[in-house]
This record gives C-alpha cells, structure tokens and sequence, in this order.
C-alpha cells in the first residue's frame, strides 16, 4: 500500500511526458486564410462633381411691428364715445374716431375766444379811427415836418393790433382743443393693448391705448459670423439715398401656423453688432402681413417665434457633400483604384444636410458615402453596384 503512493507521481510525470511527446510530433493543423488581395468591404460612393449652388441661410426672430404708437389724450375730461373697434385686438383704419372726450368746456372756450377776438378788432378799429383823425387834425392846423408818433397814437395803435393777433391765436387754440376731443387714428392699424374706458375722466397726456400699423412688421433677424460672406447685405450709403445692394428674400415659417409661409426681404442691416451675442443683426419685412389668410393659414401675431431662410450668393463650381461623409468635421473617405484612402478636408460653409468642400477634395473623386466607423485607411473595398456595370446615381452632383 505503501509502495503505490510512492509510485503515484512519478507514473502521473510519465503520462504527462507522453502526451507532450504525441503534441510535438503531430501538430494540430491552422486553419487555412483567405487571401487577403480580394476586397473587404462594400461601400457606395458619389463622384464629386463641381456645381452652381446657391447658399440658404438659416435664422430666427420675433414678428415686431414697424410701426408702434402710444395713442394719448391732448386734453382733458371724460370720455363720452368709444370706437367699438377699440378693443385689443381690434383693426380701424386711418382717419377713424377713436375716442370722443367731451367737449362742451371746449366750446364754451371757443365762444369765450370768439367774443375776445370781436372786442379786439373792434379796439383795433377805433385805434386806427383816432391814428387817421389826428393826421387830418396835424394837416388842418398847418403844422409842418414829421408827425410825431404820440400824435398818431401809434403806440396805442400798435398795442390794438397786437391785442387782435393774441385773441386770434387764443380762438385757434381753443379750436385747436375742441378739435382734439375727437381722437382720430394716425394710421391703418390694430390695436394692441387699451388702457381706458367709457365713462373714464382722463387727464392731458393720459395714455389711452398702444396701437400699431398693419401694413408692414419687421423680424430682427441675427446672422452668424461664419455666414456673412454668403449673404449681400442691404447697406444705405451717405447722401446716396439708394440702398448699395437690393435685400436678399426671406422665406418666414412658424409652428404656430403649421406649414403656413410668408415672403419678405431684407431692407437694411444693423449699424453695430450685438454686444450680448456679437452678432450683427439684419432686419426683414413682410408687407401686407395681415391680410386674407390662405386656407388653413394662421394670421401672423405680434411677438410671434418665427425661423427664417435667407436667399445668400451663389457659389460656382462648389464641391458640395453630405455632411454624413464627414468624419469629425475635418476628413473623409474616397476610392481610389479599389483602395479606401483618407482625405482631409477644408469646410468653406455648412448646413444641417450638406458642405462646400474648399480643399481635400477634386472633381471626379469617389466619394465614400456609406457609415464606416472605425476603418483603416488603405483596404481593399468594392464599390456598390460595380459588380454588374452600373453605378448608384451620383448625389453631390445634383442641382438644389
């Protein structure tokens, strides 16, 4: 019993030394690779084809209008008449009466100043009775030389006449008042927010509602740095009175309207950029904003979020990709002759879909389209489509 524990290990060592003896004189087989010369990826490709391409810019702003105004009172009293279109929200047009303030105090002044003006003239003309008489008294008498003043009564004359001007000023004035009792719309407009009531006393200069024009409203509109030199900005010249380049269109789109669209253009640029978003700003309108809706159209409200896409320069002979092609923002992918090659690349502009290539890239370059990840440059690839004779379309070669 003994004797086997003792024989145990050293028949164990000797069965291991066997096993390792059959291992080295019959190797296992590996198994046999591929060839590597054949392709090892199938990818599409676009051929990078020179093009006209007109730049689109995109911004934001809030519909403001061009045109706001604070309507208030020039006199006093209470308030005897509304507009029934002086609601918010309300439209009225140009000329209309807007609110009434009572006027009899007014009228009253104005017979006050008419019957001042009657007892001026009516000084005034006895004045110039008396100048007259005391000239033929000077000439009856036989005085000679210059008539004095006094004896004219020219100062009492001259003090007549000013008491005329005075009380007709006074009667135009208290005209002027009664006048003012009707306030009268400035322009075609809406209103925006009233401030009164029927029945109110106001005083003078009493804010009675905001008001603003209908037929045009402004976006504020910023752009960015990187897009200024695609866009011609309208620009006003010193003493030319002519805008140095017509504004761009500008298509406006908001989610409150649904699909709903409307056109502007540019009309003039900021003269400073922003100093919270050193930005420069540009300033679009749309003309006639308010009227008839189409079908299913919301009507544009003042302060409402809306985005823009802004008509900018066309560049010619642009090398344009889809910014899916673009790894990281600096390089790309083509074929050349069957092998995946690496190119970086210069962005001269880019939107949310596409760039303009500016250096990396050449005409007739096999543009590699397909999501690679993680790749080496420098493998074989096949092209998608090749295999049978024909080829995807090329999509950097279609016109916007």
């Amino acid at each position: 019993m003994s004797i086997n524990k003792k024989l145990l290990p050293v028949i164990i060592l000797g069965v291991l030394l066997l096993l390792a003896l059959v291992i080295k004189m019959n190797p296992p087989e590996a198994p046999q690779q591929r060839s590597s010369s054949g392709p090892q990826l199938t990818v599409e490709t676009v051929t990078v084809v020179p093009r006209e391409y007109s730049v689109a810019l995109e911004s934001y702003g809030v519909i403001q209008p061009r045109t706001r105004s604070m309507l208030v009172a020039q006199v006093e009293g209470q308030i005897v008449d509304l507009n029934p279109n002086l609601r918010d929200g309300g439209f009225f047009e140009r000329g209309d009466i807007l609110v009434t303030i009572d006027s009899r105090d007014l009228a009253a002044d104005v017979r006050i100043a008419e019957a001042t003006l009657a007892d001026a003239r009516q000084a005034l003309a006895e004045a110039e009775a008396r100048s007259n008489q005391a000239r033929e008294d000077w000439d009856r008498l036989g005085n000679e030389g210059e008539i004095p003043d006094l004896v004219l009564r020219i100062p009492q004359l001259k003090a007549a006449r000013a008491r005329v001007l005075s009380a007709a000023s006074s009667l135009g004035k208290a005209r002027l008042d009664l006048e003012r009792t009707e306030i009268r719309a400035p322009f075609a407009g809406r209103v925006l927010t009233k401030f009164v009531d029927l029945g109110q006393v106001v005083s003078r200069n009493a804010q009675l509602a905001e008001i603003f024009a209908t037929d045009i409203v402004e976006i504020r509109l910023p752009i960015r740095n990187r897009d200024l030199p695609f866009i011609d900005l309208p620009e006003v010249y010193r003493n030319s009175g002519e805008t140095g380049t017509q504004g761009a269109l500008v298509e406006i789109r908001s989610e409150l309207a649904g699909r709903a669209t409307w056109e502007g253009e540019l009309v003039r640029t900021e003269g400073a950029i922003d100093e919270a978003a050193r930005q420069l700003h540009v300033i679009a309108q749309i003309n006639d904003p308010f009227a008839l809706p189409s079908e299913g159209q919301t009507p544009l409200k003042i302060g409402q979020y809306v985005t823009a896409t802004l008509e900018g320069k066309t560049v010619p002979n642009a090398l344009v990709v889809p910014n899916d092609s673009i790894y990281q923002g600096t390089y790309v992918y083509v074929v050349e002759d069957g092998i995946l090659a690496r190119r970086d690349v210069d962005i001269l502009w880019q939107n949310e879909a596409e760039a303009i290539v500016s250096s990396g890239l050449a005409a007739g370059n096999e543009l590699v389209t397909t999501s690679l990840g993680q790749v080496t440059s420098g493998i074989r690839v096949a092209i998608s489509g090749q295999e049978d004779g024909q080829r995807p379309p090329s999509r950097s070669g279609e016109s916007q």
